[in-house]
């Protein structure tokens, strides 16, 4: 079962009901073991079949359109295009990538708030006219290049939590929309909506409150010019909880029914990105070298030293890091723990350890601290809940080499998949049988070969 970053051309492998996600994993180490030890992810595209039947069970009729940035890998994309999903695109590659899958220009939005000239025509040429702006130097732009883009004015949330919010805000005040409809109107482009966005690490949900309320204010002041509005994005933020699902929604809803009920022809859309992908993919990599160190050196500033000194500490360095698949490692911190895949005693002592992507470069730290049974060189960890923001462009610094991708997904979802008419022909072509994978013989494992 093999399929590729680079590579459009990929298989799933479909699991009968005897085998699991860890006998995937195990076949797949004991091939790499034996053939080179190369990072892999895993890929549960069930998952996102899942994902979208519980976003339809709590959050519909609010249409999700996923950000491609957060996980570009061809097997997420057509699932989710067969799945009925629209798409956010922040880059012509991006919107290519959606193309090439044969998605409508309705059901794609260009959201980068930066947007480079070329890439605006590339989107006019394509006739992808839905768009976001935040600024009045944007517009100007935007009515250069694509004179029938539509709108939405990107306004910017309340912010409650800035100490956990980025130091670049995106988005404009309610002041600022008045003048930036005026532009809009002298420069004949259209106004259709508004789009808003509330941090995943909010724990304050009063902020869609603020930013509902905002967004009917701005419908309100469209009528004055006369533009004519009918679409509204609450963003992003959507953690993949169905808890927080259904939290958001139980704020949501009541509003949405009051400033934009179904007779008013709004439509409400939304951009969950980790939401699908975040859980559906598990990490592998190998360690490809070991240091001791001195306890104090490994421990964090102004952390007290509690353990005995004359403990071993460990340093690790495995074949994947930030300049990889740890690259949002740089922006936030790491929301998943390392698992050691061999066996080991519950009784078997633990050490300090750190571990450290293939670089050597001082930031490529991957985890600071943690506890660990001592390993050895050739030794795989296991990452869970790698989905998001992980399998995109990625570096080739050092001569990194991207991870190979396995798909996989379970009989049962994709008899779900097909009982509900959504697994097109073209997919289907993907798919072939595995049987359980405790029955196959070394021979019959999965191949890594390009």
């Amino acid at each position: 079962m093999k399929g590729f970053l680079e590579d459009a051309n990929y298989s799933i492998g479909l699991l009968d009901e005897g085998a699991t996600l860890a006998d995937v994993i195990d076949n797949c180490i004991y091939e790499h073991t034996h053939s080179g030890k190369r990072a892999f992810y895993v890929g549960d595209l069930g998952k996102l079949v899942k994902k979208n039947t519980q976003w339809q069970n709590v959050m519909a009729p609010i249409k999700p359109f996923y950000p491609v940035r957060c996980n570009s890998t061809p097997g997420v994309l057509e699932i989710l295009g067969t799945l009925g999903v629209g798409f956010a695109c922040s880059s012509k590659s991006e919107m290519a990538l959606v193309q090439d899958l044969g998605i409508s220009p309705e059901n794609m939005i260009y959201t980068n708030p930066c947007k480079q000239a070329s890439q605006i025509k590339y989107a006019a040429k394509a006739g992808i006219n839905i768009m976001t702006c935040d600024n009045d130097i944007e517009l100007k732009k935007i009515a250069r290049n694509h004179p029938n883009a539509k709108l939405l004015l990107h306004i910017a949330t309340e912010d409650i939590n800035a100490d956990e919010e980025m130091n670049m805000k995106f988005g404009t005040t309610l002041k600022n929309c008045r003048h930036l409809m005026e532009c809009a109107k002298e420069l004949g482009v259209q106004i259709v909506g508004v789009k808003f966005h509330v941090s995943g690490s909010c724990k304050e949900l009063q902020m869609y409150i603020h930013a509902i309320s905002d967004a009917r204010c701005v419908f309100d002041m469209a009528e004055e010019f006369g533009f004519k509005m009918n679409m509204l994005d609450i963003g992003g933020g959507f953690t993949g909880s169905e808890l927080q699902l259904e939290e958001v929604n139980h704020v949501i809803r009541p509003l949405l029914d009051v400033y934009f009920p179904k007779e008013s022809g709004v439509n409400v859309i939304a951009e969950p990105g980790c939401y699908y992908v975040s859980s559906a993919f598990t990490l592998a990599v190998n360690i490809i070298a070991k240091k001791t160190v001195e306890y104090d050196k490994l421990l964090p500033s102004g952390v007290e030293q509690t353990r005995n000194g004359d403990e071993p500490v460990f340093t690790y360095y495995i074949n994947d890091g930030v300049y990889g698949s740890f690259a949002n490692k740089l922006s936030e911190k790491l929301n998943t723990i390392p698992e050691v895949h061999k066996k080991y005693k519950e009784d078997e002592p633990l050490f300090a350890s750190s571990l450290w992507g293939p670089s050597c470069d001082e930031l490529d730290q991957i985890v600071e601290n943690c506890l660990l049974p001592e390993l050895s060189v050739g030794d795989w960890l296991i990452f869970d809940n790698m989905g998001s923001g992980t399998l995109g462009e990625q570096s080739t610094f050092n001569d990194y080499q991207r991870p190979l991708i396995y798909y996989m997904m379970s009989f049962s979802d994709w008899d779900e998949m097909q009982d509900a008419g959504i697994a097109s022909d073209t997919l289907m072509k993907n798919f072939f049988f595995v049987p359980s994978c405790i029955q196959l013989s070394p021979e019959d494992r999965f191949s890594t070969a390009a």
